[in-house]
């Protein structure tokens, strides 16, 4: 991991502020694209800028520089698709040659266009330490040192990387487009924000595609639901391999013997994402490490955690001061309550709301663990910020397709549920042994796209 020292870190970051030159909401003719050029490695997208004010209000001077890709076919007859990725942390611009081939059915019919959301990409955040300590992943915990220099880094910038901020962004993209109405394809992260767009803006947009479905309301930050979803994961999953034991208590057993429950439940979460049926002889034959460990023999399993601790994801692949920046301003059910809470008393309210869990509400993890994964232990040592703002409407009034794998660790089947039940043309379709992130991945989930979207 190339670890840079804090001021050349503040250069990189700066290098998203143009300061001086005019935003493209202050642009006479409304946001625009600019500086055109050819995209790497697909030749028929072309890339450009859309340069848009850090602070809407303007209280904050400087503006950020947005990597954009856009499909050559610009009278593609069901019009534009904007595919967002997730995190919230990785770029878009980048996975253009993934996801093009991801989407290829739809792509005669549609014009697809990618962003690198704010605060990710090449012009993203680097926060050298955090980013050295948890990579790309949500489970594991930072040091307070990494996720107080990273705020330090930021400064009062950190108030600027709210859902709502990208959301505007999109409009302004879409305007720069001079897109009537578009199709918003979102993934994990880039699901919340499709929600939200379609909160704010319902009548710009055609669909919504949901795919590994975070819930408008946020992700709960406990993670309670994901804990508990991970005895039916391993249950199924040894079931079809009929390997005679029981997984859910070996990892009850095994987590409450040794104390490692957050490695353990990143170990889980990683494989239901990289690995859905957690069957595949090439990653962790996670069922057998488990049921070693819990017999006394815990060097496969101790290995396995330890192998995830260090991802190596450099900030342009996956932002984890973005991550930061935006999880910590909307995660949903906070323990102190409020982002604008002071730091003083959150350590103790966490406690507080952890002593209260029910056993059942998190097994086959101890309650402990809610408390001592990487959203709580990051956002427990966020400075106070600005929440991310409440969008205007509670329910979304487009066609709506929820994509959700049974088998999903990181954004488990509840969410994508509870998201259904408010959402009045929602359609979910629920992937049997699949876990994270559908589309490209599935028949079943690909098939249903497809009729959503060509219908």
């Amino acid at each position: 991991m190339r670890v840079r020292p804090l001021l050349a870190a503040t250069l990189v970051l700066l290098t998203g502020l143009v300061a001086g030159t005019p935003s493209a909401a202050a642009t006479r003719d409304g946001p625009r694209l600019t500086n055109s050029r050819p995209c790497p490695a697909v030749t028929d997208f072309t890339c450009s800028d859309l340069i848009v004010p850090l602070d809407r209000s303007r209280r904050v001077r400087g503006d950020l520089t947005l990597n954009v890709a856009v499909a050559g076919n610009t009278t593609a007859p069901r019009g534009t698709l904007l595919f967002l990725t997730g995190g919230p942390g990785q770029p878009g611009v980048s996975f253009v040659p993934t996801i093009r081939q991801r989407l290829a059915p739809l792509l005669d019919d549609y014009r697809l266009v990618m962003i690198d959301q704010r605060g990710t990409g090449p012009n993203g955040i680097d926060c050298p330490k955090l980013q050295a300590e948890v990579g790309s992943s949500d489970i594991t915990a930072p040091s307070p040192g990494a996720v107080q220099e990273c705020a330090d880094l930021l400064g009062s910038t950190r108030n600027f990387y709210t859902t709502a901020d990208t959301v505007a962004d999109l409009e302004d993209l879409r305007t720069a487009l001079r897109a009537p109405r578009w199709t918003l394809d979102g993934v994990s992260y880039g699901s919340f924000v499709a929600i939200h767009y379609g909160l704010t803006y319902p009548h710009r947009v055609d669909r919504l595609v949901l795919d590994s479905v975070v819930p408008q309301r946020g992700v709960p930050a406990l993670y309670r639901e994901s804990l508990a979803r991970s005895a039916y994961v391993l249950r199924t999953a040894c079931a079809e391999q009929n390997c005679g034991f029981d997984p859910a208590a070996d990892l009850a057993t095994v987590v409450n013997r040794y104390s490692n429950g957050v490695g353990v439940f990143n170990l889980l979460v990683i494989a239901s994402i990289v690995d859905p049926k957690l069957t595949a002889a090439n990653f962790f034959p996670v069922l057998q490490f488990l049921h070693l460990a819990a017999h006394g023999e815990t060097g496969p399993l101790d290995q396995a955690v330890e192998a995830l601790l260090r991802d190596g994801s450099p900030y342009e692949a996956f932002s984890s001061g973005l991550h930061a920046a935006t999880f910590c301003a909307d995660v949903d059910e906070l323990p102190w309550g409020s982002p604008r809470a002071p730091l003083a008393g959150r350590e103790r309210a966490t406690a507080h709301v952890i002593a209260k869990l029910p056993a059942r509400s998190t097994w086959p993890f101890p309650t402990e663990v809610a408390g001592e994964q990487g959203i709580i232990q990051t956002c427990e040592s966020w400075p106070s910020s600005r929440p991310n703002p409440t969008p205007p409407l509670r329910r979304l009034t487009m066609p709506v397709l929820l994509l959700a794998g049974d088998r999903d660790l990181s954004t488990p089947l509840a969410w994508a549920q509870e998201q259904a039940r408010q959402t009045p043309q929602g359609e979910l379709v629920v992937v049997p042994g699949m876990g994270h992130s559908i589309q490209g991945r599935n028949p079943i989930g690909d098939a249903a796209v497809q009729d959503f979207l060509l219908r």
